[in-house]
């Protein structure tokens, strides 16, 4: 059957009532993964229709404009990771300041009632809900009782796993320390942007680069640094060189994304890369002169190519 994804409760169709969890899974680790395991299961069991209700924009870009929020997984990326989960709807509710004002019992009779069809509710044992966020799980059971559907806890423990993934996951990337988040995500954490012109400056180094740019400015970017990357351009499997950072060296001063592949011969302007990060190099610098650059560039390569010898031989 497939994922199928629908833009607002509104959207939502299904013959069958549904099992219903609410929830961001930003980065779908390991801990999303035993809840959406458990949501699987329970639809399965029962023979309800799978459901993750997710916001987008983030609540908390909308209710608190200045919070920064940087996110794992772009609302593209996180769908595309949940197509291989087994779940059979994914909604994708606008997030308003109309829709945060609703009551609880307009949010659970008008959205998961009466449009998502909820028959059974898996929810965090601190879930908050409602205008002002101000019903918990124990008003949401009461709910249930009136409206027909059975609510089960994810427990304390569960919660805080997710939640503690999530945020070393983050700090990890803002360290730069990509293998520790990419273990945690099971999977290699990935930037996707188009490719655009740069100041050509790679070229003349003999190390022409794919200046990648991202448009979701909610993205997370890991810390600034050299990394070793990969990516399938064209059906193919190449392995690279990326720097984060603004080229000190050269005078620069925006931060770009810049990627050098190994063994690649091909205009990708205006192509659409999604770049996986398996480990960093070392952090940018400011060397003293282009020379100095350059030779520390063919260090990073030497690294680059041992490094991937030792990981990903044939």
């Amino acid at each position: 059957m497939g994922l199928k994804i629908h833009k607002g409760a509104n959207a939502f169709k299904s013959e069958k009532q549904t099992v219903v969890t609410i929830g961001t899974f930003d980065g779908v680790h390991a801990g999303h993964q035993q809840i959406i395991k458990r949501l699987v299961d329970a639809a399965k069991i029962e023979n309800l229709e799978s459901v993750i209700f997710t916001f987008f924009p983030h609540p908390r870009m909308v209710l608190q404009k200045e919070s920064g929020l940087k996110l794992i997984n772009t609302i593209e990326e996180r769908t595309e990771i949940l197509e291989d989960t087994g779940i059979d709807h994914l909604v994708v509710h606008p997030f308003t300041q109309q829709f945060s004002r609703l009551t609880a019992q307009e949010f659970v009779r008008d959205i998961l009632v009466n449009r998502l069809k909820a028959k059974k509710v898996i929810i965090g044992y601190d879930h908050r809900f409602g205008r002002n966020r101000t019903a918990d799980i124990n008003t949401l059971k009461q709910f249930g009782e009136e409206y027909g559907f059975e609510v089960e806890e994810i427990t304390k423990q569960e919660v805080d796993q997710v939640a503690v993934s999530s945020t070393k996951i983050r700090n990890a990337l803002l360290q730069g320390r990509v293998e520790q988040a990419n273990n945690y995500l099971q999977t290699p954490f990935s930037l996707k942007g188009v490719v655009v012109r740069g100041r050509g400056l790679g070229k003349e180094f003999k190390y022409p680069t794919a200046n990648v740019s991202i448009k979701e400015d909610y993205k997370l970017i890991p810390k600034n640094g050299v990394y070793v990357v990969s990516s399938t351009i064209d059906g193919e499997k190449y392995f690279g060189m990326m720097n984060i950072g603004t080229n000190p060296t050269v005078g620069g001063e925006e931060q770009t994304i810049e990627t050098y592949f190994f063994n690649l011969d091909k205009d990708l302007y205006g192509k659409e890369l999604r770049i996986e990060m398996l480990t960093r190099i070392r952090a940018e610098k400011k060397f003293s002169s282009i020379e100095a650059l350059k030779i520390a560039m063919r260090q990073d390569e030497a690294f680059s190519k041992q490094y991937i010898r030792d990981n990903y031989a044939q």
